[in-house]
């Protein structure tokens, strides 16, 4: 497979055995038979072998809390030994390869024998003098001696047409396939991920990651490479894209600590060891397997003759770009990748996992074997995969793929109409003029001359059939598209579906996130609610009560990510460097202004001593960490949102920092004065909190709606995240673009109406609706809780904000949007997101835009279009972008169709009024050569316009001629025959 074969890879692999793996206490292939082991087997093994996971650390010459020194000689040693972080990619198709698809063409076939008998024939000379006497030299016949000897030229001419129209199109495909090649290599160095290196948590990109670093995973991860977990806090994977189950597995160091490659992290996080990259990797050993029985699956369909061609497909759909490593995913994230599997480090790969499943049970008895550690622990992974097989629909055609096709249908069926006229009023005019009008017998030794007048007609009829089709449009709609993908680039936006660029210009719907994509993601703490006083600013932390201030200060500190951390500035006097979750860096920020240091409580308790995390998801929406106490009973700090954790406390810090009741007509009140003023402000309220249990008995850990309850509130925190400057003045674009956009966000309905203001989404006064998850369920689902389309269809027109959404809220509005059939044109949904659980919400809409920065592994994988900036005006450029591919399209056409017309009708007219078309079929074709390249390059690769944001979209069912560029296109062919 790709640049080596599989004997290659595991030659080299056998080559570094012997000398035990120059050093290190273990060889590539003892690591990647332990990686086949799951569950208390994996355990095992780990324990007898290797002495647990720190004794595996110990001889892949690795500190479990340090990381790798990050020597460079030493990196690229294990390297060499324990192989790249990559799989070689597929080899491209040579040009000669795409000169043979060129080839294929129909029409040109038929040119080309026609081509062939012209020339023949050109050389055939009838015995006898007056043959030109005797055989009846019609009109349209040959002439004279000069034309007679030159004869030979339309053939080779034609000929050489055709080589030329083969070589343009293998020259476009290739270089359409350098420039996805680009655009792959482009997206893989986007993927990074965290590892610690000489005791620093860095980014690094997927391909340096090296066996024996220590990488940090987290929510939303997709793994890189194989591992073993070393320290894990509630830690749940999704196999699905390994073993077809789609039930998350637990992962925790002392029941199952396997990690795989391919895998998402759907909850928790940790940190593992890592013992297999790249083709020893898991999803590696697949690829490395597929490689062989793909290729001679391709020798097969090749001799059955079934070869399809999978770069001159017109359609331009879906070329196979997936930047990180997954076969296909489904299961609980929702998200199907049908017919396309990728790899680790992001190389261009074809062929669909279910398929090369099956081929590879063909393969040998080691093949097999190989495949064994794959299969889930309940078997029946055949079903499974048949199952999927079914489920997996092919993505129907985008809106221009479907107008283009319809359209290269009608101008097909219309010029071979008129081919098949022209042609049978040649043949009836030459046999009426030469055997009924002038009685001529028909003799042997003429048969060679008529068999050359019929030729030319025929030739003539699919000159007309091959002017009439615009071959250029294919052509001009790659060339158009692909210029588009590479300058939109530079706009910030990373396309991944080359059509997605083109479905951007029909757009008439954004749902769109609020944190990062609205405002600036970066989050800064400026009111606070302590000790019973609200205070509109960060106060003095000497005014604070000094109990509150410490429980506050240890309950931030250690129960956030210790991945999220405040960085001094990169450049002097710019804003201090937040990394990871932006809502935790603003409490941490918190932290820093009360004249506290969080990491020294770091210091003190690493994270391998927190006894117990419930790390944050979207149903539980808070984080809680319990630690041991030196007296052995057990404390749990908790945060999250301000009404969630409230309903869970029954007492509160009161000025002198003691706990007092808590009632709930006390927290009617606290809403009333302090959350909805702040959340008018447009805040986000964090509330923290604590709970003390005791030494004995244990509590039951796993009893979450016992133990996250009985809480004390600490203080209530107002985090401010401005507005993007830009973004007021882009959804207004948008708007008067004719494209409604609407806010769907986890905030506070508060918060997201006061946002929503100052980005200009709604205005004081308009007629509009604000809800929050709670009521849009209420209103779309009836009395069985199921949901209506007629229930959707009263709600959204008139949606602008939809809070405290969850991820299913988001897909059920972006599906009852797409779905709805109340207005004359479908709507056509673009949707921001970048959690792992807006998935299935991006999957289902028509664009699916992913947060480049914020965005988790799994929301780009399910989306479209990478915003590299996380910024909404990007997703203005794409728009400006979508229509200008649209317009570059109609205008092309207009013009192609002009020259067209005017082609046919003088062929068709002059074939019938003097038995020979008045352009020869080598004018015709070089005419329609020439016009095709260039006309493309030209107008496909015009610029966008401010303009092209100042009409409404054109919709789905606008035909591709509108009626203007039929009058024109009829106006200037009459002009041109004139």
């Amino acid at each position: 497979m790709g640049d080596m074969s599989n004997s290659d890879f595991y030659a080299k692999n056998q080559r570094n055995e012997g000398s035990h793996a120059a050093g290190f206490g273990c060889t590539v292939m003892e690591l990647r038979s332990l990686m086949e082991l799951r569950g208390a087997e994996a355990k095992h093994k780990l324990q007898e072998d290797y002495g647990e996971v720190e004794g595996l650390c110990k001889r892949l010459k690795t500190s479990p809390t340090e990381g790798l020194a990050g020597v460079q000689t030493d990196l690229d040693k294990r390297k060499e030994i324990f192989g790249k972080n990559l799989i070689p990619p597929k080899k491209p198709k040579t040009f000669l390869q795409l000169v043979w698809e060129a080839l294929q063409d129909v029409t040109l076939i038929i040119l080309e024998i026609a081509a062939i008998i012209s020339l023949g024939l050109s050389f055939y000379h009838p015995p006898g003098e007056s043959s030109g006497q005797v055989c009846g030299a019609a009109a349209g016949g040959v002439e004279d001696e000069g034309e007679s000897e030159a004869g030979w030229i339309e053939g080779a001419a034609i000929l050489l047409s055709v080589v030329c129209v083969v070589l343009v199109t293998a020259f476009n495909d290739w270089s359409k396939e350098k420039q996805f090649r680009g655009l792959q290599s482009r997206i893989e160095q986007e993927q990074k991920f965290q590892v610690v290196r000489g005791s620093q948590v860095i980014q690094l990109p997927v391909a340096d990651i090296v066996v024996g670093d220590i990488a940090q995973i987290k929510y939303g991860d997709l793994l890189p490479a194989d591992g073993v977990l070393i320290q894990g806090n509630d830690l749940k994977i999704d196999e699905s894209s390994l073993t077809g189950e789609s039930d998350h597995v637990k992962k925790s160091a002392d029941k199952d600590p396997m990690l795989l490659s391919g895998t998402h992290v759907m909850e928790g996080s940790g940190r593992m060891v890592v013992t297999a990259v790249g083709v020893n990797s898991q999803t590696g050993i697949i690829f490395t397997l597929l490689g062989a029985s793909t290729e001679e699956e391709e020798k097969k369909e090749k001799k059955e003759g079934a070869v399809e061609d999978g770069h001159q497909n017109t359609d331009c759909s879906h070329p196979p770009i997936h930047p990180i490593a997954t076969i296909a995913t489904d299961g609980a994230a929702g998200i199907n990748a049908p017919g396309s599997a990728s790899l680790i480090n992001g190389k261009m790969q074809d062929g669909n996992l279910e398929n090369n499943q099956i081929k590879v049970k063909k393969q040998d008895g080691a093949a097999a074997m190989e495949m064994q550690p794959l299969k889930s622990a309940e078997g029946g992974e055949a079903d499974e995969k048949e199952k999927k097989k079914v489920s997996a629909p092919k993505k129907e055609k985008s809106v221009l793929q479907g107008k283009l096709t319809k359209l290269a249908v009608q101008i097909g069926k219309a010029g071979l109409i008129m081919s098949a006229i022209t042609v049978i009023i040649l043949v009836l005019y030459f046999c009426i003029d030469n055997f009924v009008m002038n009685k001529r017998p028909w003799k042997q030794e003429c048969t060679p001359i008529y068999v050359q007048y019929f030729v030319k007609f025929f030739i003539i009829g699919v000159t007309v059939l091959v002017v009439a089709v615009p071959e250029g449009l294919p052509l001009a709609v790659t060339i158009s598209l692909a210029y588009s993908v590479k300058k939109m680039m530079k706009d910030n936006n990373l396309v991944r579906h080359l059509d997605a660029c083109e479905t951007m210009g029909n757009a008439t719907a954004i749902c769109s996130d609020k944190t990062g994509t609205l405002t600036t993601n970066r989050m800064t703490a400026v009111q606070c609610y302590v000790g019973d006083v609200h205070y509109k600013k960060i106060p003095d932390p000497g005014v604070l009560p000094p109990k509150s201030l410490d429980l506050l200060y240890y309950a931030i500190s250690l129960n956030s990510a210790y991945t999220s951390k405040i960085l001094p500035p990169d450049k002097d006097g710019s804003l201090p460097k937040q990394v990871g979750n932006k809502t935790e860096c603003g409490l941490l920020g918190l932290v820093l202004e009360l004249k506290r240091d969080y990491q020294t409580i770091r210091n003190q308790i690493p994270e391998e001593k927190l006894y117990k995390v419930y790390t944050f998801n979207s149903v539980r929406k808070s984080m809680s960490t319990v630690i041991k106490l030196p007296d052995g009973s057990f404390r749990m700090y908790s945060k999250g949102a301000s009404e969630i954790i409230l309903k869970k406390c029954n007492q509160i810090l009161n000025e002198v920092g003691e706990p007092r009741a808590f009632r709930p007509r006390d927290k009617d009140e606290m809403v009333k004065k302090v959350i909805e003023p702040m959340a008018c402000d447009g805040l986000r309220t964090i509330c923290v909190a604590y709970r003390d249990f005791p030494r004995n008995p244990e509590p039951n850990w796993d009893d979450e709606n016992n133990i996250l309850n009985d809480l004390t509130a600490i203080c209530i925190v107002g985090i401010e995240d401005p507005v993007r400057p830009e973004v007021p003045d882009a959804i207004q674009k948008c708007q008067r673009a004719g494209i409604t956009v609407r806010m769907v966000t986890g905030d506070n309905i508060n918060t997201a109406r006061a946002i929503a203001i100052k980005c200009g989404i709604i205005h004081p006064g308009e007629d509009f609706l604000c809800i929050d998850g709670k009521e849009f369920n209420r209103r779309i689902r009836n009395e069985k809780g199921e949901v209506e389309q007629e229930r959707i269809d009263k709600v959204w027109p008139k949606l602008r904000v939809l809070a405290r959404s969850s991820p299913t809220d988001k897909h059920t509005l972006v599906k009852g949007i797409i779905d709805s059939t109340m207005v004359d044109q479908r709507q056509v949904v673009a949707v921001t997101g970048d959690g792992t659980n807006d998935g299935p919400a991006l999957k289902k809409a028509d664009v699916g835009f992913a947060m480049g920065i914020a965005g988790t592994d799994v929301a780009k994988e399910a989306s479209d279009i990478i915003l590299t900036d996380d910024n909404f005006s990007s997703i203005v450029k794409a728009v400006m972008w979508g229509r200008n591919v649209y317009d570059s399209i109609s205008k092309f056409l207009q013009f192609q169709l002009t020259v067209n017309v005017v082609a046919v009708i003088v062929a068709f007219t002059g074939a019938c009024i003097t038995q020979d078309s008045p352009l020869k079929a080598v004018q015709m074709l070089w005419v329609n050569l020439i016009m095709d390249t260039f006309a493309s390059l030209a107008l496909a690769t015009e610029p966008p316009t401010e303009s092209l944001l100042r009409r409404k979209p054109y919709g789905r069912n606008k035909p591709l001629i509108s009626s203007t560029m039929t009058k024109n296109i009829l106006g200037h062919a009459v002009y041109q025959l004139v």
